[in-house]
């Protein structure tokens, strides 16, 4: 009965948020959370403090006042010493402070979503199949990012951006109901993709938008969305010419506005997990994740 009950609050769920103007909304909140109306901010500002339990005291900057919009304050910067990073070069650590939501081997082109859910390789990575050889047989892990968390996003290890995809799609939630009820929930909201050569091989950083996260910036380009486009846009970065971009371990390379979803991907054989890193695994950013083997 309760597997029915909830059952049919999920697909009551999808119904009413497949039905909303996803991206109207989401550019209606980039606005407000982006004014700088005193009385305005520091109202959503502690409303979000008191209802999501966030800490401050891991701030670089932990008074409240002293910003100037909601959004400044929701990509916050850490202190830097709150989050030493875990291991040698060979350690991966946590892009990001978070949950998993699901790890494993990526089966052929399959990537698990949920319970009686998958999403595809090459259709999350823009449709070209090329772009996704490297990853086939290989492993992934999605990581969530609830408005509780910090919300920039940093370098698992050392990596060269080779190329970055926009790839325009809805805006679902990306919550336990949406996961549960959405097919292809990751490969069908609007993204960002990008891709790094790194020492464990190709890597990929995916930057899944959700409802009211309609903002995907990256340190290099900026924000991304919005505005976006119906079409798929790639920008090309030359390995050795003057738009080389090599980040280190644990630098930021992007920010959400609110929560969303990182998906991390590896090559076949490329990495290991730790043990514990688990679906339901709470996740602080600099925290050892797995590692690989270093190679010549």
């Amino acid at each position: 009965m309760n597997k029915l009950l909830q059952k049919l609050t999920d697909t009551l769920f999808l119904l009413i948020v497949a039905a909303l103007p996803h991206h109207l909304l989401s550019r209606i909140v980039h606005a407000i959370t982006r004014s700088e109306n005193r009385l305005l901010s520091q109202t959503l500002i502690r409303l979000a403090c008191n209802l999501y339990k966030i800490d401050l005291s891991i701030a670089a900057n932990p008074e409240i006042k002293s910003y100037r919009s909601f959004n400044s304050f929701f990509t916050r910067e850490l202190n830097p010493t709150s989050r030493p990073f875990s291991g040698d070069a060979t350690t991966l650590i946590s892009p990001v402070d978070g949950t998993v939501s699901q790890q494993g081997e990526i089966c052929q082109q399959a990537i698990f979503q949920a319970k009686g859910h998958s999403f595809n390789l090459t259709t999350l990575l823009g449709g070209i199949s090329e772009r996704a050889t490297p990853f086939m047989d290989g492993k992934f892990s999605t990581i969530y990012l609830s408005p509780r968390n910090y919300h920039r996003i940093h370098m698992p290890t050392d990596g060269t951006l080779r190329e970055m995809i926009y790839i325009p799609g809805r805006l679902y939630p990306v919550n336990n109901p949406s996961t549960r009820t959405v097919p292809g929930l990751f490969a069908r909201n609007e993204r960002v993709a990008t891709l790094f050569d790194t020492a464990a091989g190709p890597m990929a950083m995916v930057l899944v938008g959700a409802l009211f996260v309609g903002s995907i910036e990256t340190v290099w380009a900026g924000e991304i969305t919005p505005p976006g486009t119906k079409f798929v846009h790639t920008w090309k970065y030359d390995g050795d010419g003057a738009e080389s971009i090599t980040l280190k371990k644990g630098e930021e390379m992007g920010r959400f506005n609110m929560g969303s979803t990182v998906i991390l991907l590896f090559g076949k054989e490329a990495i290991n997990f730790a043990d514990e890193f688990q679906s339901g695994l709470p996740l602080k950013m600099g925290e050892s994740i797995g590692g690989f083997d270093q190679t010549d």
